[in-house]
């Protein structure tokens, strides 16, 4: 047979009325970062619809191409809405942005740069830290970009099923001076699990006395929360700490436009004349990378951040797609408590965003899959929007009967 496993595809389990048994038909909780609907779809934002008719009958607009940095007006709301309006800042003019291919791409322009540029002119020895775990694109990136000292801090503790705080600030206490850490702004990926905004402060804390730099990856603003301010929160207070920083930015999930991969870089630093330099050299690396953007995608997201209008329609498509997945973080943990499901399970409604670590461990996830047909990983991930209301149900007593019977 061709095409992708059945585990990479979601698909609603069809349950057995007389035994409550799965049949044939394997259920998934897909692996992909993407939304699904109650019914398992896509979901194209209504904003988006609207705003793409607009550009079609738009008899002024060509197929030019942008601008090497990208269009403009989609690097000035970009970044607006990932340091706010009143940044500081922005008013001091001391911050720049390019247009990349998906926050993949903002990944990797920034971490050319950095490996070119950040302390002197070669900086493949300067090291970089990733969370353990962290997305796995993180490490291949920087990687590939030429670092040669890949490293891990503290994240996630399996013990109680959330933030390592102590074990992250050690790690960030013997780091060397300008090390490299990348952070996620919001929604960690893949536990789910985000430092408060008190813990953000004792982390930023260490990092400016180590003289630590933090490049962000937000890939959920809004999403996560259905709040931009709230999803933003840690990016902001790194800015008005003083920081000079990266944040990458990704506009798959909050718009929904996976494939036309509409990513942005905003720079922060020290004064405009910096930000010059450093978008200058970031032009060069651009031009033998994709030579210059997209435009579709680009001019969506412009086309609505610009408009006041349009603006409020789409923060409220982001909260439909926000809320659902909290729904169904609530109902999962209140099947699993109702079950008396061994073990606790507020875990599930304090982690945030697409995924969850769900604590299962290898071999209840091993029965999960061979005894249940729900796909999941060996580490116990589930993506949150793989669950809806025609197989909660099913769900949580399979994953009731895993914990139960597997030690």
């Amino acid at each position: 047979p061709t095409g992708p496993p059945a585990a990479a595809t979601p698909r609603v389990p069809r349950v057995s009325k007389a035994t409550g048994a799965g049949d044939t038909r394997d259920t998934a909780l897909p692996f992909l970062a993407a939304y699904r609907t109650d019914e398992g779809q896509p979901w194209v934002l209504p904003v988006v619809r609207k705003v793409e008719q607009m550009i079609a009958n738009d008899a002024s607009l060509n197929h030019e191409y942008l601008p090497i940095l990208g269009l403009p007006e989609f690097r000035a709301n970009a970044s607006r809405i990932a340091l706010g309006d009143d940044s500081p800042a922005i008013k001091e003019n001391r911050i720049g942005s390019v247009q990349s291919l998906g926050g993949t791409g903002a990944l990797r322009i920034g971490a050319e740069f950095l490996r070119r540029w950040y302390n002197g002119n070669n900086n493949t020895a300067t090291p970089v830290y990733i969370s353990s775990p962290s997305w796995e694109n993180h490490n291949s990136v920087f990687v590939d970009a030429g670092f040669k000292d890949i490293r891990t801090y503290h994240y996630w503790d399996a013990a109680k099923r959330g933030l390592d705080l102590h074990g992250l600030l050690d790690d960030m206490e013997k780091a060397p001076e300008f090390s490299i850490f990348i952070l996620h702004a919001c929604a960690h990926n893949p536990t789910g699990t985000d430092p408060t905004p008190d813990e953000w402060k004792q982390i930023a804390a260490v990092m400016k006395r180590r003289f630590l730099f933090p490049f962000f990856d937000s890939a959920y603003q809004g999403f996560a929360s259905g709040s931009l301010d709230k999803d933003a929160w840690a990016v902001r207070y790194f800015v008005s700490e003083g920081f000079e920083l990266f944040c990458a930015q990704s506009f798959s999930k909050n718009f929904g436009l996976y494939n036309e991969r509409v990513g942005n870089l905003t720079v922060v630093g020290k004064d405009a004349d910096n930000v010059q330099r450093v978008l200058s050299q970031m032009e060069k690396i651009v031009r033998t990378t994709w030579s210059n953007p997209p435009s579709q995608g680009a001019r969506i997201v412009a086309t609505t951040l610009a408009s006041p209008q349009l603006f409020a329609e789409w923060k409220d498509n982001v909260k439909t797609m926000a809320d659902r997945v909290l729904l169904m973080r609530s109902e999962l943990r209140s099947r699993l408590e109702s079950l008396g499901t061994p073990g606790t399970w507020n875990h599930i409604t304090e982690q945030i965003g697409m995924f969850s670590f769900t604590g299962l461990n290898p071999k209840q996830v091993e029965y999960m899959i061979k005894e249940k047909h729900i796909y999941l990983m060996a580490s116990g991930r589930i993506n949150m929007c793989g669950l809806t209301t025609k197989n909660l149900d099913y769900v949580a007593k399979s994953i009731h009967e895993a914990v139960t019977k597997i030690q």
